[in-house]
């Protein structure tokens, strides 16, 4: 008798998770305390959130579904989890401190990512990316498991739903009456109540109220994902089959020894200097710096495809083989990074020749990035264990953009400007204009017209916040020193634009 192979397992029906990586639930319920917290973040969630306005609702936000998601647990968050907590939140907190919006989408997009690695985790490259999207699976679940706890609550009749319903009303009467006299009894009272009660500023009650149904049901699903946890390394693929030591060891030398020809002469242009380029024929400053730097970007990237695929490829059974994949990969990677020191070397000529813009120093600090990613793959081939490297990597991004907003990069911009202004007389007050209010500070150095005609624009992004929750401290500080030097009209071009 034959027996049939094992069919794949299916996805549970509407769920699109395989039942390996995601077993069905039929029986849990959600505790009363989750439900409640979750509605609670929901409300601050309304009250506090400006998905235009950068400031501190989004950390306040960030707050409270973390501890909606953590506190109402019996068990304590483990290492990992707390330190993916802290960065989530402090990549939040950068929204209160800087006001660059592309910075605010960067640290939005990354705090997402690391809040979700605190509630499903992952080891792998593959399950960290599917635990980014874990919770866009779970609303179906969710109500399921919402729904299940509400008719447990509804047996056992402890608090019955009418009774809540007139308490919170008796409530809102009474603070509402109380509050009124108090506030009509002393000024300040009225002032502080008016800025800490954000109901008083709604300004758009229907959107306010969507965005708290989606935060409280956000809230719901990632706290269902921290009791109820998918195996997101499930998705990992399974290790590769290893070929002949001759069909990855050929071609991988051949790469090194490709590369180690590209950086013997980037050896020179490192050491040579601006005088490389200029005593070159037929090679500006444009195309050796912008083009190059491209191209070595492009290159360090594929680089790390390579590595992928040659680690996946590679036989690692006997000594040999373990010793030809530390030798040809490491110094793949040694080589990668002088690579990167020339990329970094390219734009550092081409800043100096032409001035900085905030894509050239986000590309540089990317390409820093990227060095250290290539000084994590060398310590992990010494060992030819990279079970830790996927975090390490995701826990290295957090911190350089961490970093990035220390260094602020509008306002770092500026200020080379404004130093490249006082030397040459050259400078485009169209781009510095197009800053966001982190650079208020350096342009605020320039002389007239070139001032006015640098914070034109900006004066316009620093208005007083009506309440606490927008509070930013760039605008704040942006707003004092245009109320200290009010800006003029621009009534003409400034002069010397590069």
């Amino acid at each position: 008798m034959t027996i049939a192979p094992p069919q794949p397992a299916r996805p549970t029906p509407g769920d699109f998770w395989p039942r390996r990586a995601w077993r069905r639930d039929r029986t849990s319920m959600a505790p009363r305390p989750i439900v409640l917290a979750a509605v609670a973040a929901g409300v601050v969630a309304a009250l506090t959130l400006q998905v235009t306005v950068v400031g501190l609702g989004y950390a306040v936000t960030g707050a409270a579904v973390a501890v909606a998601v953590f506190a109402t647990r019996r068990t304590m968050p483990s290492a990992a989890q707390a330190a993916a907590i802290f960065g989530a939140l402090a990549l939040l907190a950068v929204l209160g401190v800087r006001g660059a919006g592309w910075l605010a989408a960067v640290c939005v997009a990354l705090s997402w990512v690391v809040g979700s690695f605190a509630l499903v985790g992952g080891r792998t490259w593959t399950g960290l990316a599917v635990g980014s999207f874990a919770l866009w699976f779970t609303p179906l679940r969710v109500v399921r498991w919402t729904r299940r706890g509400a008719r447990r609550w509804h047996s056992t009749g402890k608090v019955p739903v009418g009774r809540a319903v007139g308490v919170a009303a008796v409530s809102a009467v009474l603070l509402l009456v109380f509050g009124s006299l108090f506030a009509s009894a002393d000024a300040g009272f009225a002032e502080l109540l008016g800025k800490a009660a954000p109901s008083v500023h709604v300004s758009n009650p229907f959107g306010r109220f969507v965005l708290g149904v989606v935060v409280c049901g956000g809230t719901l699903g990632a706290a269902y994902l921290l009791r109820r946890t998918p195996r997101v390394d499930a998705f990992a693929p399974k290790p590769g089959r290893p070929v002949a030591r001759w069909e990855w060891a050929f071609p991988l030398a051949l790469l090194d020894l490709l590369f180690l020809g590209f950086v013997i002469v980037q050896l020179t242009v490192l050491f040579g200097g601006s005088s490389h380029v200029l005593t070159t024929a037929d090679l500006t400053y444009a195309e050796y710096a912008r083009q190059g730097f491209w191209q070595l970007l492009t290159v360090t990237a594929l680089t790390l495809v390579v590595i992928a695929v040659a680690v996946r490829k590679a036989a690692r059974v006997d000594a040999v083989d373990r010793t030809l994949v530390r030798v040809l990969l490491g110094l793949l990677c040694v080589l990668s990074l002088v690579i990167v020191a020339s990329a970094i070397h390219r734009m550092s000529l081409y800043e100096n020749q032409y001035g900085y813009t905030r894509l050239r120093v986000t590309v540089m600090v990317t390409e820093l990035w990227l060095g250290l990613v290539f000084a994590l793959l060398i310590a992990a081939g010494v060992r030819l264990s990279g079970r830790w490297l996927p975090r390490a990597v995701l826990a290295s991004a957090v911190g350089g953009v961490l970093l990035l907003a220390v260094i602020d990069p509008d306002a770092y911009v500026a200020g080379k400007n404004v130093e490249r202004f006082d030397e040459t007389g050259r400078i485009d007050v169209s781009y510095l204009s197009s800053l966001s209010v982190d650079a208020v500070p350096a342009l605020d150095r320039l002389p007239e017209p070139e001032r006015s005609c640098a914070l034109y624009r900006l004066a316009r992004q620093v208005e007083d916040e009506s309440v606490w929750y927008e509070y930013n401290a760039a605008r704040d500080r942006a707003r004092e020193l245009l109320a200290a030097h009010p800006v003029r009209s621009c009534d003409r071009v400034a002069r010397g634009n590069s």
